[in-house]
């Protein structure tokens, strides 16, 4: 069955981790296009600030929960049905970090961070689905570059967006099987400049650093928003693509880069102010809330020109033939 999705200004969109980052940029784009939006997060101070910022005649709502418990996860399902009727894209953003060594993370912490980000997804997926197999919609999952290739010192987080890749690959194809009018999607980010550093618990002697390029996450919510209305089975963002084909092709290759170059570009040097972040805890603290940016202290790219041309294949090719024949004009009348 071939899935038709409505314009955003059509939607309702639910968006968990929607307190900072990625989230809170997907939110405030989905809001100016004139989607009635759902905010979800533990951070009950921001979703009320960000619902007032947003807010234009009660189009936009939001619920504080924890998307780890499956009965706050389909809480937030009821209260959106019950405000606006239903919803038509759910999107599993909300995220946990951990770094350092894996023997030196405790338990506890890797649980924590599987909790969040895999059953998470876990629990939005169904629930979603649940109500999305007679109306139709979209399930978009937030994954990483870190899906295939996994980052030294983050072993809970790459083992969690593995998971859900296959989680999401095993949905997809069970949903397509089923005949349902639902596209799911996995996103798959490289690095960005949100407040996702601030929020990790930290165990490294200094302040985690994300190894370039990173990317704005207006980059990645334009992206997302994209596969709210464009059915997509992968969107990759920024070099995430490539180097996830590498990882594929030369696994001993990227072994060497992530233990001699990664290793040591991840450890910053600088001090870390806020050692516990938000893991256990929906007060960030020194990590500060309401922001979709964070401080990345290098380049901060504003688009990713890959995830521009694979969303916009017809634009881009015309794009690229109307080029190629403005040069070959020009070299024709150069010639004459």
């Amino acid at each position: 069955m071939s899935v038709s999705l409505k314009p955003l200004s059509e939607q309702v969109i639910v968006i968990t981790g929607a307190s900072s980052g990625i989230g809170l940029a997907t939110a405030r784009l989905a809001a100016e296009a004139g989607a009635r939006v759902v905010l979800v997060s533990r951070d009950e101070a921001a979703l009320a600030q960000i619902e007032r910022e947003l807010d234009g005649g009660g189009q936009v709502m939001h619920v504080v929960a924890d998307v780890g418990e499956r009965a706050a996860v389909e809480r937030v399902a009821r209260q959106t049905i019950e405000r606006f009727g239903g919803f038509d894209t759910w999107i599993n953003n909300a995220g946990a970090s951990v770094w350092g060594r894996l023997d030196q993370v405790p338990d506890e912490d890797h649980y924590r961070v599987m909790q969040t980000n895999f059953w998470g997804t876990h629990y939005g997926s169904t629930v979603a689905l649940a109500h999305l197999r007679q109306r139709g919609g979209a399930i978009l999952n937030v994954g990483s570059v870190e899906s295939e290739t996994a980052l030294p010192f983050h072993a809970s987080y790459s083992a969690s967006k593995h998971a859900v890749k296959a989680l999401t690959d095993v949905l997809r194809v069970e949903v397509q099987q089923a005949g349902l009018p639902v596209s799911v999607s996995l996103i798959r980010p490289s690095g960005t400049d949100t407040l996702f550093l601030d929020h990790s618990k930290n165990y490294l002697d200094s302040a985690p650093s994300l190894p370039p390029p990173v990317y704005a996450p207006e980059v990645v919510a334009r992206a997302i928003l994209h596969a709210a209305e464009h059915p997509q089975r992968d969107v990759y963002i920024g070099n995430a693509n490539l180097l996830t084909r590498a990882t594929q092709l030369f696994p001993h290759l990227m072994d060497w880069a992530r233990r001699t170059v990664l290793y040591q570009s991840l450890q910053s040097g600088r001090p870390d102010d806020n050692r516990e972040g938000s893991l256990h805890s929906a007060n960030v603290g020194a990590g500060g809330s309401g922001r979709a940016s964070g401080q990345y202290p290098g380049l901060v790219l504003s688009r990713s020109l890959y995830t521009k041309a694979a969303q916009h294949p017809v634009a881009t090719t015309a794009a690229v033939v109307l080029g190629a024949m403005t040069v070959l004009s020009l070299l024709a009348r150069k010639r004459s």
